[in-house]
């Protein structure tokens, strides 16, 4: 079961953190290369507080975004503003979707994200959480996957592993973190069963395309190659 009450008190207090962070920069930091090909800081920062609003939109009934075009400009129209301008737009815009979350709802009602995805209203602010503490790490501000919390680490490897589970181009896949959890994903895909044991943090790593998975042990084969989220 769900709890959209837990998941939306740790987007707060990821949130938190978050501002704490990118408060400790300077005007110069925003135009600095992110981890994410093509992105700067100022990008990255952009995505967030625009993707706060179209989770709002989703909680609310509406698309989540105009369209992919539209998205793609808003970020690069607010990606060279000043630091301020972004920790201001990053508060307010967490402020609207944590007010949204607030409010009574049927929280077992299906919605819509992009490209037609849908989903329980439920796992809407842990997709919020997944935003922010992932794009943390993006930033290459001093934040790593070693730093993310257990709980998320383990349910985003959970979500993932569930994302690509049946994928036609994975093999059938074990995964075991070195706190001894284990999944399963993949198999859609010829070959025999492939086992890939690591860290929580190289295993969501790789899951999530953030990390080549070199640091991962493979076993009966080899590492299967993954596609873009």
């Amino acid at each position: 079961m769900i709890d959209h009450a837990h998941d939306l008190a740790s987007v707060q207090e990821a949130t938190d953190r978050l501002l704490t962070a990118v408060a400790a920069l300077d005007n110069a930091s925003v135009t600095r290369p992110s981890r994410l090909p093509g992105w700067t800081v100022g990008h990255v920062l952009a995505h967030l507080a625009r993707n706060a609003d179209a989770l709002t939109n989703v909680l609310d009934g509406r698309p989540m975004y105009v369209s992919g075009e539209a998205r793609d400009a808003d970020i690069a129209r607010d990606a060279p503003r000043p630091l301020g301008a972004q920790l201001a737009d990053l508060r307010e815009s967490g402020v609207r979707f944590q007010d949204r979350g607030a409010r009574p709802a049927d929280w077992t009602r299906t919605v819509e994200l992009r490209n037609g995805v849908t989903d329980s209203a439920a796992r809407v602010p842990f997709r919020r959480w997944a935003e922010i503490e992932l794009h943390h790490v993006d930033l290459g501000i001093g934040y790593d996957l070693e730093d993310l919390p257990k709980e998320f680490t383990e349910r985003e490897i959970d979500f993932l592993a569930e994302r690509f589970g049946g994928h036609r181009d994975v093999p059938s896949t074990g995964l075991r973190s070195d706190g001894g959890r284990v999944w399963t994903t993949g198999g859609g895909a010829q070959g025999a069963p492939v086992g890939v044991e690591g860290s929580g943090a190289d295993l969501l790593g790789w899951l999530a395309g953030r990390r080549d998975g070199s640091a991962l042990t493979v076993r009966g084969g080899t590492l299967p190659a993954l596609p873009p989220l």
